[in-house]
């Protein structure tokens, strides 16, 4: 008996968004390396590249998220 069994048929309701092949997808077709998800609903999973964007956007420049300067040894 497998600890772990694959889901080879996805879940209703549970969309994703595939990077391989760039569409939505309800339940999970492929690999999870390749989609991001999951969404509840197609809409959302659409979004999902903006959604993605923007965060990034949001996190380069979040000041808690970057090292303050280091001090120069030949400052002391």
């Amino acid at each position: 008996m497998a600890l772990f069994k694959k889901r080879t048929v996805g879940k209703p309701g549970e969309w994703y968004y595939c990077l391989e092949h760039k569409k939505v997808e309800e339940g999970p077709e492929c690999p999870a390396k390749d989609r991001f998800g999951p969404y509840a609903s197609r809409a959302e999973a659409e979004q999902a590249m903006r959604t993605a964007r923007e965060r990034n956007l949001e996190w380069e420049n979040d000041p808690k998220w970057h090292d303050a300067p280091a001090a120069r040894a030949d400052e002391d």
